[in-house]
């Protein structure tokens, strides 16, 4: 598949690049955090990250004030396997360059998502790239068997575990951790695990 630039125009729609960040104390950091074994890892947070001067700045600056988590995952991955969104911006820094699978949620028609409608990003190693709300993610891929490491922060408590409560809409099926809606591909460990099935089409791997 075509892979574009998150400075490339074609990015706008879902996301930007924020600027006048210093990112070398973070990627400094993230590299003697551990690679896994094989397949991938996440962590909400990481106190070795979050004592970066950058976490302070983040929180303060591109999250307007709110308390925010600076954690990562990382690992061994090419696939997209799911999608899912918060209710608010993420972002996304690299301590490589590597790979995100986006889509729209506007994409998501009754219930379902085609992988044809997602498109490919590369971001380059130290870049502070916001991933908006509306722009449906999932874990990195990686350019090389080096494998990747990617800094994320969101609000506090994102992506925690959370009990579910009684369905008032449609979109309550796809809620899979706090502030986290989730759609799986039949094929992924996900959909397994008893995640909303809302992807169709091929499981796309750069």
């Amino acid at each position: 598949m075509k892979i574009y630039s998150v400075n490339d125009p074609e990015f706008a729609e879902f996301g930007k690049v924020l600027t006048g960040y210093d990112t070398s104390e973070l990627i400094a950091a993230m590299n003697k955090v551990e690679m896994p074994a094989e397949g991938t890892a996440y962590e909400p947070w990481i106190d070795s990250l979050e004592t970066c001067g950058i976490m302070k700045e983040l929180g303060d600056n591109a999250f307007g004030g709110m308390p925010i988590q600076l954690g990562m995952c990382w690992g061994y991955n090419k696939a997209l396997n799911c999608l899912e969104y918060h209710r608010n911006s993420e972002i996304n820094i690299g301590a490589t360059d590597f790979v995100l699978l986006l889509a729209k949620q506007e994409k998501i028609v009754d219930g379902k998502l085609d992988t044809a409608d997602v498109v490919a990003f590369r971001a380059p190693a130290g870049a502070v790239v916001e991933v908006y709300a509306t722009s449906l993610h999932y874990a990195p891929c990686m350019l090389d068997d080096a494998g990747f490491r990617v800094a994320v922060v969101l609000p506090r408590n994102t992506n925690t575990d959370y009990e579910k409560k009684e369905e008032k809409d449609f979109e309550d099926k796809l809620l899979w951790a706090r502030n986290k809606w989730l759609l799986a591909h039949p094929d992924s460990s996900e959909a397994k695990q008893g995640a909303y099935v809302g992807l169709t089409g091929e499981n796309l791997s750069i």
